[in-house]
């Protein structure tokens, strides 16, 4: 295996790529409510399933971890991560990689058995960014962003956009394809997720492939490597890979059902706005702006 380097009624009701719509900063309503009495009264119309053809079940030794896929970004990525999870190519992987405030990283290991790829592919051209379409859903966050014109969410993931193109951004819990130097060296069978503080830096340079929505737990709590990059040097030191399947794959009583909190939806707005202007006992002084990064996205089991 390479070692691959890592060199407010609304805040948006369904938005458009030519006119997104955003809560401005001069016009933000003041957050009435506490985040937990606004979680507590989210309708259910605002919670949506995962879809199963496009969320991933990696089964460590201490439980699951649970994958959005993000086709509309990284649409070859996401097609060739599911061929090669459903030719077995991830039943001989492990976690080779922890480093300490920046990513986990997991693969076949250079002494795993040769695969024999059958619809997967090794290695891919790039797919860091994609233009903006009319079709493609944005919400936009009001605060300034220091990596992009315009920040916000596409469905259910942290997108960044500018000079005509949009992309996602190396939030905490984002799941990106690694590669070596070339840009089409990588393909989704080593893949990362982001366990820091969030990188930024990357965005545009690597392709992500969409985010860990539960059980990241079982990723960030594991022994940090002592080799360069965080890499272990002992085979001793890897966590295996149980397996890797689509969701859509494994029987439904097998499944983990979830939902996530729709990010077009007036409830998702006001958490935003609750966060940005913080008004329970305990804030002294209300930040009145936040980070893309530092929105979280509210996910429950589905009832």
């Amino acid at each position: 295996m390479r070692r691959m380097m890592l060199s407010a009624a609304a805040l948006a009701l369904t938005a458009c790529a030519s006119a997104p719509q955003s809560m401005a900063p001069d016009t933000a309503p003041v957050a009435a409510r506490t985040i937990p009495e606004i979680m507590a009264s989210i309708p259910a119309s605002d919670w949506a399933d995962l879809d199963p053809e496009n969320t991933l079940y990696l089964e460590l030794p201490s439980g699951r971890v649970v994958i959005e896929l993000a086709p509309d970004y990284a649409p070859n990525h996401v097609a060739n991560i599911k061929a090669l999870a459903r030719e077995g190519f991830f039943d001989a992987a492990a976690v080779v990689r922890v480093q300490e405030n920046y990513v986990a990283q997991w693969g076949r290991p250079e002494d795993a058995p040769a695969h024999a790829f059958q619809n997967g592919r090794a290695t891919l051209p790039a797919e860091f960014d994609r233009p903006i379409t009319d079709d493609l859903p944005f919400v936009r966050l009001p605060d300034r962003d220091a990596y992009a014109d315009e920040v916000g969410f596409s469905g259910n993931f942290p997108v960044a956009r500018g000079n005509g193109r949009a992309w996602l951004a190396h939030c905490y819990a984002m799941v990106g394809a690694g590669r070596d130097v070339a840009a089409d060296s990588g393909g989704g069978g080593e893949l990362y997720v982001t366990i820091g503080n969030a990188p930024r830096n990357l965005d545009l340079n690597v392709t992500l492939v969409g985010r860990v929505v539960s059980g990241i737990e079982h990723l960030t709590t594991l022994k940090r490597g002592t080799g360069d990059l965080g890499f272990y040097e002992t085979a001793a030191e890897r966590t295996p890979i149980r397996t890797m399947r689509v969701a859509a794959d494994v029987p439904p009583a097998e499944r983990t059902a979830l939902q996530a909190l729709r990010t077009d939806s007036a409830s998702f707005a006001e958490l935003v706005e609750a966060r940005r202007n913080r008004r329970d006992e305990w804030y002294l002084h209300p930040a009145g702006a936040i980070g893309l990064c530092n929105v979280p996205l509210p996910v429950r089991g589905a009832p």
